[in-house]
């Protein structure tokens, strides 16, 4: 469902957009509650039976938006609960980061195999020839699958020669790499935080909305507001995410008008990071271990290690690019707030960790920055242009698509040693990060990098993005193009690596 403008989209959008307007108008919060009539309007329901069962899953959403936690459905409580410890310019996420709206999930079947009405009675039967536990039988000419022998493993749907025999899977779970979603007692989609890598997959394919991370767009505001100079460090992939009439030049005064006092692009970070995992990649591989995974993507370097603890020593141990960019501004002005604005939900996760929370103050998805730019009808067409970013090289740019990162570092090795052979292998979404693991365990890529993005399409497919990752990843590659250098090793702040690194 990525990449498709849905009703789903649309009332998350809004959300982020009233709770923005909240935290810049100030006053009483508890008017918060007011809010899904003007998100849900009218007197009739749009999407669901009940216009009330649409605003009460407004209200969690709203809630989740601002910090707050989901509210207990065997106890009575108001939507504004707790709204006077979030309206405050310091908060981190206090877990669980993803939620799961029970009263909201349709309750989908985790795996099922079904017979549709598109069968034509045939006299061949290849669904019952080919069912390795004999559990289709014919009723009245139809095939008719027992669920108590079916084991799912859809040979039935792959010979039937009418399409008519259905896999159907609970998309949510289908989309999570990470194995992490399964069945309450109720039949609800419940997460295993234990296996959850908070790659936000599971919130941009569920098809009722359900799902929904944690945000701080609240308490970003209100920082603002208390007047601190807040740096937006900004991720690559912001290109093309806004419309035609964002471009890079006009970024800044965006960004200024919302109150930021400055703009950084996160590809200078990025340039550090390829240079140090070219460093590493040469002094470990193959001399201390087979192979050596990239680390800038918080969502498969935690998989790595939850999934495969065998291999994790194998994953880089540079710093990534959002930690590196904000340890370079706390640096210069240690009296900034950061704020990383970038693509996805796993971000957010890696800045509330302990050893982080000093560099990182605030992350904010793209989605949630447009809610910001909504609530101060901020016209992009009437900016005013400034200079581009241009401190970032083509190769930190690049950390936005899958391959970029790979290459970036492959093209730092060649400046340390021209006829060094690297070879590469990436791969995009978790599930195909496993295969790729796996096969890595296996021996088959001994002396490779491997790159692993939680994301398919790498962060221009991240869950918090506005635009399809086709049209970002072309904005991309022309934003890579335009960098006034290519090579990491060509950044300015290659000097401050071991000082950020302390």
């Amino acid at each position: 469902m990525k990449g498709l403008y849905s009703s789903v989209i649309d009332i998350r959008r809004k959300v982020f957009a009233e709770v923005a307007r909240l935290a810049y108008e100030g006053g009483d919060y508890t008017r918060m509650a007011a809010l899904p009539y003007t998100i849900v309007p009218g007197e009739a329901a749009q999407y669901r039976d009940s216009i009330f069962l649409e605003r009460a899953i407004v209200s969690e959403r709203i809630r989740l938006a601002m910090g707050l936690p989901l509210r207990p459905l065997d106890q009575h409580t108001l939507t504004s609960d707790g709204v006077e410890g979030s309206a405050i310019a310091e908060k981190y996420y206090d877990p669980p980061l993803v939620n799961i709206i029970k009263f909201a999930c349709n309750g989908c079947p985790e795996k099922e195999i079904f017979v549709t009405d598109g069968c034509r009675q045939c006299l061949a039967h290849p669904c019952q020839e080919i069912c390795p536990k004999k559990a289709i039988t014919t009723e009245h000419g139809h095939s008719v699958i027992d669920q108590s022998k079916c084991v799912k493993c859809g040979k039935c749907a792959e010979v039937c020669p009418y399409n008519a025999i259905v896999k159907m899977e609970r998309p949510c779970a289908k989309a999570c790499g990470a194995n992490a979603i399964h069945n309450d007692q109720h039949g609800k989609a419940e997460i295993d935080y234990d296996k959850c890598v908070s790659c936000g997959m599971c919130i941009v394919n569920c098809p009722f909305g359900a799902i929904s991370d944690k945000g701080q767009i609240f308490q970003l505001i209100h920082s603002i507001k208390r007047g601190d100079r807040v740096v937006a460090i900004v991720a690559p992939a912001f290109v093309g995410q806004f419309g035609p009439d964002m471009t890079p030049d006009r970024l800044e005064s965006a960004m200024k008008a919302l109150g930021f006092h400055s703009v950084v692009e996160v590809a200078v970070g990025a340039d550090l990071c390829a240079i140090d995992e070219a460093r590493l990649f040469l002094e470990e591989v193959p001399a201390k271990q087979p192979f050596m995974a990239t680390s800038c993507c918080p969502s498969w370097a935690m998989f790595v290690k939850k999934a495969f603890p065998d291999i994790a020593p194998y994953v880089s141990m540079a710093l990534t690019p959002m930690v590196l960019t904000a340890r370079l501004q706390k640096q210069q002005d240690p009296e900034c707030r950061v704020v990383f604005v970038g693509p996805c939900s796993a971000k957010k996760l890696e800045a509330s960790r302990r050893t982080i929370r000093s560099d990182v103050d605030f992350v904010l998805t793209f989605e949630e920055l447009m809610g910001m730019f909504e609530a101060k009808n901020v016209d992009f067409s009437t900016l005013p242009k400034g200079k581009p970013l241009h401190e970032g090289t083509g190769a930190g740019r690049g950390f936005a698509v899958s391959g970029g990162v790979a290459q970036a570092v492959v093209d730092a090795i060649h400046r340390i040693e021209p006829d060094r052979e690297v070879k590469t292998v990436y791969a995009e979404g978790l599930q195909e990060c496993r295969k790729m693991v796996a096969l890595a365990r296996a021996g088959k890529y001994d002396g490779y990098l491997l790159e692993g993005m939680g994301c398919p399409g790498g962060c221009v497919a991240g869950m918090g993005t506005l635009q399809p990752a086709n049209t970002s990843a072309a904005a991309i590659a022309k934003y890579k193009k335009d960098a006034e250098s290519q090579n990491a090793w060509d950044s300015k702040y290659k000097m401050k690596l071991e000082s950020l690194e302390e």
